[in-house]
């Protein structure tokens, strides 16, 4: 029985090549892993000694050979494959062990692009593909972290079929992954929209999670290689392992607060934002952000646009909160936080736009990532609004637009004052937001509103005059919008049109 070893990864290799060659594989390589196999001691038959044709186009084809792969693939059940394969002098195949060309990293080395092709790996996954379909009677081992226990269990004559299709589908599994990062890379690079009938997108597990939303759910930490930055990227500097539910809500935070350019300070709950609010210095920004809505702060997610100073840390660790996120952090303010034993302190770097996918029963819907903030700033009222007021108008449509639907913020002087968030009813949405800035104190008098989507009726503008909102953005496009605008002239309400609604469930 031969086995084929043909590894770009060849570290280790030689422990499963060993274990083949003592249960009596003779070992057939090409090219620098045959080098690498016969520096570690082993007897090596080159593959175009048995194929009796030579590697050609500088090792573009060498094993894409009816020798090989009708030795890979003839079924030793068939008589008649047993038959033809004496007829034609193939020999089985019975072990193949290939990893493929490492185009995921090239990918990021700013290769040309005939350069980057080369990194395309065809007789790999044509090996990997051959010995999985055929696992009845081929081993095939396409991951270097398997060498171990393979090796030991044909040494001990213990593999089973059950291994033999658990490599299988791995192997399968890992072909159907570097073709759609090639896929999705080429489109990417080549400017391609358009989704094919045929769709995938690649993506890698970096462990499984504790749980998932709930205890009784499993969960696993998936990345997309094809995206640079996010919370994927993120490095967890202190604390306990990040959750499902930590995971969402840091997603959620650390782009609402990559949205500013002063100091900010983002506090999310339940992937909602509870308070936001520009300052200053960043522990300003922090003290504000948490009076928003202290009751729902606590637990709750902060992240932060800027370095995290040790004064904005002092201030972080009299309070209970889940994960602490900053793009980066001063030695000091480390030394403060990881006092508390628990908490979760992450540095992100800023994250990137892909695609949105959201799991429907017996499917996906997938979209565009929301990436713009407003099409068009229209005023609309016979008031024009203040320049302190739009700034905040601006501000709050930024959080309206990370807040679930339906979504409502009042906003004064860089802070939110009060979010309504995921009611049935916009109006509702308002209403639980100014109840929420007043528990607090706030003065809602020359506060602004916004909402992510228009406003149906004029009865959200009647709340808002009633409590001194001075101003309401919103994306306008509502058959009512003349019964909106008259309700805002009547009471002196600015209001101004974005054209962009930001819907998010």
């Amino acid at each position: 029985m031969r086995a084929i070893l043909s590894v770009y990864y060849k570290e280790g290799v030689e422990e499963l090549a060993y274990a083949l060659r003592e249960v009596g594989y003779e070992l057939i390589s090409s090219g620098g892993t045959a080098k690498y196999l016969r520096e570690k001691g082993l007897d090596v038959v080159e593959v175009e000694d048995i194929t009796k044709f030579p590697e050609v186009f500088d090792g573009r084809v060498k094993t894409l050979h009816p020798v090989i792969h009708g030795g890979i693939l003839m079924r030793d059940w068939v008589e008649k494959d047993r038959q033809e394969a004496s007829r034609l002098g193939i020999e089985p195949i019975g072990a193949v062990v290939v990893n493929l060309y490492p185009f995921e990293e090239k990918l990021f080395c700013g290769l040309e692009e005939r350069e980057l092709m080369e990194f395309i790996d065809i007789g790999g996954p044509a090996l990997i593909r051959a010995s999985a379909k055929n696992f009845y009677r081929v081993l095939v081992v396409c991951d270097p972290e398997d060498y171990g226990w393979v090796a030991q269990k044909l040494r001990e004559n213990s593999l089973t079929l059950e291994d033999r299709k658990r490599l299988a589908v791995k192997a399968f599994s890992l072909t159907a992954y570097y073709d759609s990062l090639i896929s999705r890379a080429l489109a990417d690079m080549f400017g391609m929209k358009e989704v094919f009938s045929h769709f995938a997108i690649p993506v890698k597990s970096l462990g499984e999670l504790r749980y998932g939303e709930n205890p009784h759910q499993k969960a696993w930490f998936l990345e997309n290689p094809l995206e640079s930055l996010g919370i994927t990227k993120a490095k967890v500097l202190h604390g306990k392992e990040m959750s499902f539910n930590n995971y969402l809500d840091a997603d959620s935070a650390l782009k609402l607060v990559s949205q500013f350019q002063r100091p900010a300070c983002v506090i999310v709950k339940h992937n909602n934002p509870c308070g936001v609010a520009l300052g200053e210095n960043l522990s300003q920004a922090f003290l504000r952000a948490r009076e928003a809505d202290p009751e729902s702060a606590f637990g709750g997610i902060v992240a932060f646009n800027q370095p995290l100073d040790s004064q904005t840390a002092e201030l972080l660790k009299d309070f209970f909160f889940e994960v602490i996120l900053a793009p980066d952090y001063e030695e000091r303010a480390l030394e403060i936080l990881k006092t508390k034993k628990n908490l979760r302190i992450i540095q992100f770097f800023d994250f990137s736009y892909y695609w949105d996918i959201k799991k429907v029963s017996g499917g996906y819907l997938l979209q565009e990532e929301d990436t713009i903030d407003y099409q068009r700033l229209e005023m609309v009222s016979q008031r024009q609004p203040t320049p302190e007021e739009m700034e905040d108008m601006l501000f709050a449509f930024k959080v309206c637009k990370y807040a679930k639907s339906n979504a409502v913020v009042i906003a004064k002087d860089g802070r939110t004052l009060g979010i309504g968030t995921g009611n049935t009813s916009r109006v509702d949405s308002l209403r639980c937001a100014i109840q929420r800035a007043k528990r607090f104190g706030f003065d809602l008098k020359r506060a602004v509103m916004a909402s992510e989507a228009f406003l149906p009726f004029k009865d959200s503008v009647e709340l808002c005059a009633e409590v001194g909102i001075s101003a309401i953005i919103e994306p306008g496009g509502s058959i009512r919008d003349k019964e909106v605008i008259s309700a805002c002239d009547q009471h002196g309400i600015a209001l101004v049109f974005t054209g962009t609604r930001h819907f998010r469930h």
